[in-house]
């Protein structure tokens, strides 16, 4: 793998300087010197004019990769203007950071249901050799590999989990978020780029199957609704039962008991209001 380096490239300002008080004087000897002396100096100022190519900006947050020939030369990171071989090729890379969103991809969840799925990848580069010279594109790069991590991390974990602590796409955010990350990174290490953060934009269950699986939520949202109810009403029981005894407001026997559970909990558990009835009688003959 190519290791970066830092190229030696010189302030742009002093070489300014210098070589135009360079090109001035080339220019002045030609005018005014011998025959021969004009020779050199004339082959002098094509070389100071072979020079001024030399000149490159680099902004704040960019490097410049150097290259002679094809051959890596350097990274130059310094801002401003600046000067190095003219016959340097410079390829401008910006190093700020960037943010990426996937489209809305189709993809089946781990138990088989496709659901539509996008996530906002926010990177940079690091290392601008590798991101220059170890993939063709880097930022085609990112986004193709950043897809196909999300297909994959999708296709390993369910949209909803069977079990509290299992992770899920759906209600297990920080853990999924954290995988996403890691999985982009490793597929987006060999082209210099650091991945800050990846998130999940969108995700829901496919068009085909959004109104089935809302009515399995609906149903399951009400079993456990149920449950609560059920488990409050028998400790609402229990303690009234308890209290009774404790007061000892009335003797209660076991048929009188199973009474008053039986009308406590359909009052308690039953979805409409209750209507009061006035027992005038006994149920005892």
């Amino acid at each position: 793998m190519l290791k970066e380096t830092r190229a030696q490239a010189k302030s742009g300002f002093t070489t300014l300087f210098v070589l135009f008080v360079l090109q001035i004087a080339s220019v002045v000897i030609v005018l005014t010197m011998p025959p021969l002396i004009k020779v050199l100096a004339l082959l002098a100022g094509i070389a100071v004019f072979i020079c001024w190519f030399g000149f490159y900006m680099v902004h704040p947050n960019q490097s410049a990769v150097l290259q002679l020939f094809g051959r890596y030369v350097g990274t130059d990171f310094e801002n401003g203007l600046r000067w190095a071989n003219p016959f340097y090729s410079k390829q401008k890379v910006s190093l700020r950071v960037r943010n990426f969103e996937s489209s809305k991809l189709k993809v089946n969840d781990h138990a088989g249901n496709p659901v539509d799925i996008a996530a906002v990848v926010v990177w940079k580069v690091v290392d601008s050799a590798e991101a220059v010279f170890e993939v063709e594109d880097y930022e085609n790069f990112v986004s193709i590999q950043s897809e196909a991590a999300i297909r994959y991390l999708a296709s390993s974990y369910p949209y909803e989990a069977e079990k509290d602590h299992d992770i899920s796409l759906r209600s297990s955010g920080t853990d999924i978020t954290d995988l996403l990350r890691t999985e982009i990174q490793n597929r987006l290490h060999k082209a210099g780029v650091e991945v800050i953060e990846a998130r999940i934009s969108h995700l829901a269950y496919a068009q085909e199957i959004a109104s089935a699986m809302l009515q399995r939520q609906q149903a399951r949202a009400v079993v456990m609704a149920r449950q609560q109810i059920v488990e409050g009403a028998v400790g609402m029981v229990e303690m009234a039962l308890q209290r009774l005894s404790e007061k000892d407001v009335v003797q209660l026997d076991e048929e009188r008991k199973a009474a008053m559970v039986s009308n406590l909990l359909v009052v308690l558990c039953g979805d409409h209001s209750v209507s009061p009835v006035i027992n005038t009688g006994t149920i005892y003959s």
